[in-house]
This record gives C-alpha cells, structure tokens and sequence, in this order.
C-alpha cells in the first residue's frame, strides 16, 4: 500500500476515535447580522420563537448592558414580527444600543424610522428629546463617522440636517422651537449668515405665539445680519437689513433686557454707514457730481447726526451750495 494512503487511513482513525467540539459555525441572518450558533444552541439562546419572549431577551441584555445580544434581539424583534406590538419596543431598544455604543448616527436614523413607522408612541416625546440630545452633541462639534464608526470631521449640515428632522416630525412639539434656533446656530458657526437669518425668521414667524422664542429670533437674525455686513468689506446692505431686524426686535418687544444692547449695535451699524456714505460723496465731488455728492452727505447727516463727521458733511454740503467746493478734507 502507498504511503499517502496509510496517512489517510490514519488521520480517518484519528478523527472517529478522537471526537473533538468543533467552533461555532457563522450564520448571516437578514435585520440580524452575523452570529456564531452552536450546534446544540448555547450560542443561540437569545434567539426565541415569539415576540414577547424575544423582546424579553433584548430587554433583559440592554439592562445588564450586554448590548451586542440587546441589540441582536431587538433587531430580531423588528425583522420578524415588524406588525407586533412589540416592534416599536424593539426599535427603542435598537436605538438605545446605538446611542450606548457612541454611535450617535445610527442612533439618530433608529429613533427616526421608529417615529416615522410608529408614530402615535406614548414616548414620541422622550425619543425626540434622544434625537435632540445627540443634534446638540453635533453642534458641540462632535465627529461623524464614515461607515458609523470611523470618525472623519465635524459637520455643522450634519447637526442642521438633524435639528430639521426633529422640527419637521414634531414643529409644535417641546423640542420643534429649540431645534428651529439651533438650525441657525449651527449656520451660523459655518459663518453662513444668510441661511443663520433664514432659520431664525422662520421661527420668528412661526412662533410669534411664543414671545421668548420670537424675541430671541427676531434679536438673533439682527445679529446674524451685523455679523454678515462685517464679513468682508462692509457690507451696506447687510447693515441695512440689521438695523431693520433689530427695530423690529425693539418695536415688537420694547421691555425686553437687550433692547440697550440692540440700539447700541444700531448705533454702530449706522456709524459704519454713514463712513461709507461720506467715501462715496469724497468720490462723486472729486468728479464734480455736485447733485450726486449732496445726497450722499445728507444721507452722513442722517444716519450719525450727532457725529464729527455729520459736521463735515454739512460744511461739504455748504461750499458745494455756495458755488466754492474746494478739495475735499479727510474725514474725521
């Protein structure tokens, strides 16, 4: 007999009189995942034939915090009997897993299918306060993570993103106006101004029945435009729409505390105005636009009448009246 047949021989001898335990097989199951079974089922006992039993076994692991099995029979729940009244549970729990395990993401994306496939939950309110929780981490600077696990970079879109999922589940609800004014916070910390005074007008208008989120709307998209008209070069028309913000702020809530405070940036605002409409009179004079140059130092006067410079646009008014312009000075 050969020798490569005497080894097989050998080794068959060795496997039937020798039995040994052999590993775990892995087994891919839909809404599951992959999962070790043993052959006579230690490994499987998480896995039961009936809803409740199996929200039991999710809810029993979630609690001692093993939440690899907690998050198995949870998703098992869901995937096998979604019309029970055990699914919604189980979604819970598939969030909270999530939200354990810091993957904020998936976290995030559980809680909302559970409220768009579950809507009428007695808890809408406790999840939607999960969903704002984790927004607010966004906005704090908080990483995404590709693939829900490999972090890349803070994202303001992705906490803005967020922040409207909740608005738009629930406008009216405990979290809708505090997540409408964090959208504009979150634009604002991209220094998008313009979207940042988007979002807070829209509350404005929104929640006029609520005074507190109005005020602080309306004083907000005032100070989100000044930032705007400071962005670059100064921005007139940004400082114009400021001012306006901030009347409006002043007009609708005249006892509120930061009312000194808004009409001391519209002092400045129109201050930084009337510097540049005194430039563009020096220009149009220097050409001998008489006509063009005057009203652009009216309009100096106008806006910082109690001002050094008021008082040189009204001396450069003067001569160009009196037929004697001379060069015109600096501007104090």
């Amino acid at each position: 007999m050969k020798r490569w047949s005497i080894c097989v021989i050998l080794v068959a001898v060795a496997v039937f009189a020798f039995p040994f335990r052999s590993p775990a097989p892995l087994v891919y199951r839909p809404g599951e995942g992959w999962s070790y079974e043993s052959p006579a089922g230690v490994a499987s006992d998480w896995r039961k034939l009936r809803a409740r039993d199996q929200l039991e076994v999710a809810q029993a692991a979630f609690d001692r915090k093993d939440y690899k099995i907690a998050m198995k029979a949870a998703k098992r729940v869901v995937t096998v009997w979604p019309l029970s009244d055990y699914a919604p549970q189980g979604q819970y729990l598939v969030g909270r897993c999530y939200e354990e395990r810091h993957q904020d993401q998936k976290a995030f994306k559980s809680y909302a299918d559970l409220l768009s496939k579950y809507p009428k939950m007695t808890n809408a309110d406790e999840i939607q306060g999960r969903q704002f929780a984790i927004a607010n981490r966004f906005l704090a600077g908080e990483w995404i993570k590709l693939l829900g696990y490999v972090p890349f970079f803070p994202s303001m879109d992705k906490a803005a993103e967020m922040y409207g999922q909740i608005v738009h589940f629930g406008p009216y609800g405990p979290y809708g106006p505090p997540s409408q004014m964090d959208i504009g916070a979150a634009r604002e910390k991209q220094k998008d101004y313009a979207s940042a005074v988007a979002a807070y007008e829209v509350a404005a208008d929104r929640y006029s029945a609520q005074p507190t989120v109005s005020a602080d709307a309306r004083y907000k998209a005032g100070l989100a435009w000044s930032k705007q008209a400071k962005k670059a070069d100064y921005d007139q028309s940004a400082a114009g729409q400021a001012i306006s913000a901030f009347n409006d702020f002043i007009a609708l809530f005249p006892e509120d505390p930061r009312v000194p405070e808004a009409q001391k940036i519209i002092a400045t605002l129109k201050l930084e105005q009337a510097k540049g409409n005194f430039t563009v009179a020096q220009f149009y004079e220097k050409r001998k636009h008489w006509d063009a140059a005057q009203i652009y130092y009216n309009e100096v006067r106008l806006n910082a009448p109690e001002t050094p410079l008021a008082d040189d646009a009204r001396r450069r008014i003067d001569a160009i009246q009196s037929g004697k312009p001379s060069a015109p000075a600096p501007a104090k």
